[in-house]
């Protein structure tokens, strides 16, 4: 547990929500979901 000291110093940063397939952001391709079957 931090001291109230730390917590007054530097508070908490919340945690960044990052993508879990960050390779998946420039090429969609490669997200394997065909959205249409000719």
């Amino acid at each position: 547990m931090p001291t109230i000291q730390q917590l007054i110093r530097n508070t908490r940063q919340p945690i960044a929500n990052g993508t879990k397939s960050p390779a998946l952001r420039g090429c969609p391709q490669r997200g394997g979901v065909c959205t249409r079957v000719y």
